[in-house]
């Protein structure tokens, strides 16, 4: 039975019950057939998410199938980001630099689509450098923010987030013609690989973002099974948070485990599980 995981992360949030007697209720449905588990690998980072399967499919349960268009939007700008964290940490390093691109305010550009051809020239003089230069194809990733004066926006505001695998800051600054300061920067992995930083060139703002891609960026590698979490382990983990890091490092042996987090719902039985863990080494 086939679920769209979006729309099941959607239906749990992170405290669901006032009172462990009503989540243990939850974790105990009896329309659970079994738990789903998901791992997800993006470079060193390792997310492995653990979710029931119903009897009943899931679009003749939860919540309306007719969200809101701010819950849309909302759900649609979580999925956006947890793309572009898992694609930085698959195919970027501390190799690899990011640079914030801004304009002079007699540059600014008139509408989206000329900041999105502002930043296909730039990529196109970018290539060209690592030709001449012999520095091999490149890769990138990149987001614009674009705001126009409005309420709680005093000015137009449009600017540039790119991460790529160069390796020469000079030439990413160097190649940059929209007037405004540039800043380019090498990567600082940390526990969490390159999260941080992708959370900040994605936060939400004052207007709209869009983010692009090269084509030949490396895709997180994606495993699921049906088998490695059972009913029994799951209200287990659920009971036993003290237990989770030994129970997830022998699930992934070669992975430090970083962060847990549990969800409840109203709207369905079971519960979520999300655990994220570092590559050894």
């Amino acid at each position: 039975m086939a679920h769209n995981q979006d729309d099941i992360f959607d239906l749990f949030d992170i405290k669901a019950f006032d009172t462990r007697e009503a989540e243990i209720q939850s974790i105990k449905g009896k329309d659970i057939m079994q738990y789903k588990t998901k791992t997800i690998v993006s470079g060193p980072m390792l997310e492995s998410e653990i979710y029931p399967v119903w009897r009943i499919p899931l679009g003749g349960r939860g919540k309306s199938c007719n969200p809101s268009r701010e819950a849309q939007r909302n759900l649609n700008n979580k999925n956006a980001v947890k793309r572009v964290i898992r694609l930085i940490n698959t195919n970027f390093d501390a190799r690899h630099i990011w640079a914030t691109l801004t304009y002079h305010p007699d540059h600014l550009p008139e509408t989206p689509e000329q900041a999105k051809r502002d930043m296909q020239n730039y990529i196109r003089r970018i290539k060209r450098q690592m030709e001449k230069a012999g520095l091999g194809e490149l890769k990138y990733i990149y987001v614009t923010e674009y705001a126009e004066a409005g309420p709680g926006v005093p000015k137009k505001r449009v600017h540039h987030h790119i991460v790529m695998n160069l390796t020469d800051r000079d030439i990413a600054e160097r190649m940059w013609n929209g007037g405004g300061r540039t800043q380019a920067r090498r990567l600082q992995p940390d526990d969490y690989g390159l999260e941080g930083m992708a959370r900040y060139i994605t936060k939400d703002p004052k207007g709209f973002k869009r983010y692009s891609c090269s084509r030949n960026l490396k895709q997180p590698i994606v495993y699921e099974s049906m088998h490695r979490f059972t009913k029994r382990k799951a209200e287990k983990l659920a009971s036993d948070l003290d237990g989770a890091k030994a129970m997830f490092e022998k699930m992934y042996p070669k992975y430090v485990f970083k962060d847990l987090e549990i969800r409840y719902s109203q709207f369905v039985s079971g519960v979520y599980i999300y655990a994220k863990m570092r590559r050894l080494n």
